[in-house]
């Protein structure tokens, strides 16, 4: 039960830091640009939240290490969280990036 809760703790900090990011992002751009902020602040949650789908699990890093990992003898990587993390990729996914998404088609609708 308390790997749930670590979990789900991690998941709302991970969204509270990126809900913090993207507005600090789009009120530079308002402030910049001008035009609607939450037009803006929508568009931007979905981007964030199509991001975070797709780099959110360290895919990409991993892709990048395995030529370096191969090199020098070290077997791949695990698919399970490190460093002190308990979300897993679709962890990450399912609770931080589908909220984002779904926050701004609500925005934008």
């Amino acid at each position: 039960m308390s790997t749930v809760v670590r979990g789900l703790r991690e998941a709302l900090v991970l969204f509270v830091i990126a809900v913090v990011v993207i507005a600090a992002a789009v009120g530079i751009w308002v402030a910049v640009g001008g035009g609607d902020f939450v037009h803006r602040v929508g568009v931007a949650f979905m981007l964030v939240g199509g991001l975070i789908g797709m780099t959110g699990d360290l895919t990409l890093s991993r892709i990048g290490m395995l030529p370096a990992r191969s090199t020098f003898g070290l077997a791949p990587e695990r698919e399970d969280g490190g460093g002190g993390r308990v979300l897993t990729g679709v962890g990450i996914f399912l609770f931080v990036s589908i909220p984002l998404i779904a926050v701004g088609i609500l925005l934008v609708a």
